[in-house]
């Protein structure tokens, strides 16, 4: 049986029972209109995947109730009854975005695998919104973990510049979500619904980096068997994110500057140019004024990348957000391998947030999921951490702001439950001092462990 809701509209109330019928029969669930204003009624009120609607209405034509559906409800598909050889009818209803059209009363045997395939493609239609939603959801600036006053100035500027198809030029250390970025102003642009593909310049020789750009035609060179299109092709009306722009070998620079001046490149081996849709946004860790002075880098193609730069914060400048980042990554992880782990210790996010991060979120992510394997409660503790963590030159340079009698007496205790796995009695007893101290230091300290 077929699935699907249709809502069929005409004024003679006959054919409209028949109609109604026959497709009731074939499983779909079937609403009815007598004119075009009921008919909007029942548009605003229940899911339609297909209209079957008479030309000529009481209130209306059914060719302007096509064109005002089709602004309104454009993933509803509409099938025209028409009089008989009525041509121009029909050519309007098409340019209008009808599905098609059948003549009244003559083409009853061509209705069902008609609405069939309508059904078919209203459906395929909502399930790729639905998918574009839930794609641009995932990667929409409101998903980029963070409240410090760095994370949010950057994001701010991202959106200023995604509605536009200027080049971007993403600028930060290693692991600092450059390709995060480079999502999120594609899901959010006009281009959003079409091909966003990423290639990682440092991962290929100069000639396959070249192939995997601009394409190659086949016999350009050993082993080319056929034509291939390259990443700016297959990512037409789309973006581009050229990562580590930087390794690009220097005669490949001028063949990227040419597709960002005339919107025209040479596959490899081709004569003649291929036109090019596609915005370019690229990233990298060096710093690319120093690589023009070199040599290493075009100045005129720097230039041109560097229309719209912005520059992602390091973690070290985002100390705020690492609590936010690894509640984030605790969850994510103890899903992904079942396990039960909800929390961080005080000691673990007071280790984690006086670390230098050279790796920034990347290696940040890869540490909580270490952590989240280590561990055997809901709660994840300093033991979990590296052992270099917990090293004593680095855990003294990293949490030591200054040598005050204070701090080095916070870190002590800390250490010293640590080792204990968190017992207070046992503490107490290393320390020399009294249990009540004990919890005294704690709370002043700001420390929380439990036997």
């Amino acid at each position: 049986m077929s699935s699907g809701n249709i809502l069929v509209v005409d004024d003679e109330v006959k054919l409209l029972g028949l109609l109604k019928r026959i497709l009731s029969l074939e499983g779909y669930l079937v609403f009815e209109a007598a004119d075009l204003k009921s008919a909007i009624r029942v548009l605003n009120k229940e899911d339609i995947d297909v209209i079957v609607c008479d030309v000529r209405l009481p209130d209306g034509s059914g060719l302007d109730f096509t064109r005002h559906i089709k602004q309104k409800f454009s993933n509803v598909e509409i099938i025209l009854l028409t009089a008989y050889g009525n041509i121009p009818d029909v050519v309007q209803a098409m340019r209008f975005g009808a599905f098609d059209y059948i003549s009244k009363g003559d083409d009853n045997d061509k209705l069902l695998p008609l609405v069939a395939h309508a059904v078919e493609k209203a459906h395929l239609q909502k399930k790729l919104g639905r998918l574009e939603q839930r794609v641009a959801h995932t990667f929409s600036f409101d998903n980029i973990i963070g409240e410090s006053p760095a994370i949010r100035e950057t994001i701010a500027m991202a959106q200023k510049v995604t509605p536009s198809d200027t080049t971007v030029l993403l600028l930060g250390e290693t692991g600092t979500g450059k390709e995060l970025f480079a999502k999120a102003i594609h899901a959010n642009s006009r281009r959003a619904g079409y091909p966003f593909l990423a290639l990682n310049c440092s991962a290929f020789s100069k000639d396959l980096l070249e192939s995997e750009i601009f394409g190659h035609k086949a016999g350009a060179f050993t082993g080319a068997q056929k034509d291939k299109k390259g990443l700016i092709e297959e990512a037409s009306l789309g973006t581009l994110f050229l990562d580590e722009i930087g390794e690009m070998h220097f005669d490949l620079q001028a063949k990227l500057l040419r597709v960002l001046e005339t919107n025209q490149f040479y596959k490899v081996g081709a004569v003649s140019p291929t036109n090019a849709n596609v915005r370019v946004i690229s990233a990298t860790n060096r710093n690319l004024k120093n690589e023009v002075g070199e040599g290493r880098f075009r100045e005129d193609l720097f230039y041109r990348l560097n229309v719209f730069a912005l520059e992602i914060p390091p973690l070290r400048e985002r100390k705020k957000d690492i609590s936010l980042l690894a509640k984030y990554f605790i969850k994510l992880f103890s899903e992904k391998m079942n396990k039960t782990v909800t929390d961080m210790s005080a000691d673990f996010l007071y280790i984690l947030e006086r670390q230098p991060w050279k790796g920034n979120i990347r290696e940040l992510k890869n540490v909580i999921e270490r952590a989240v394997i280590l561990s055997g409660s809901p709660q994840l503790t300093a033991d979990s951490l590296p052992m270099e963590f917990h090293t004593q030159q680095n855990f003294m340079l990293q949490t030591l702001s200054a040598f005050d009698l204070a701090s080095i007496e916070k870190l002590h205790i800390q250490r010293v439950l640590h080792y204990t796995k968190g017992n207070k009695l046992e503490a107490a007893r290393l320390l020399n001092i009294g249990l009540t101290t004990v919890y005294r230091k704690i709370e002043e300290y700001g420390l929380n462990y439990c036997i």
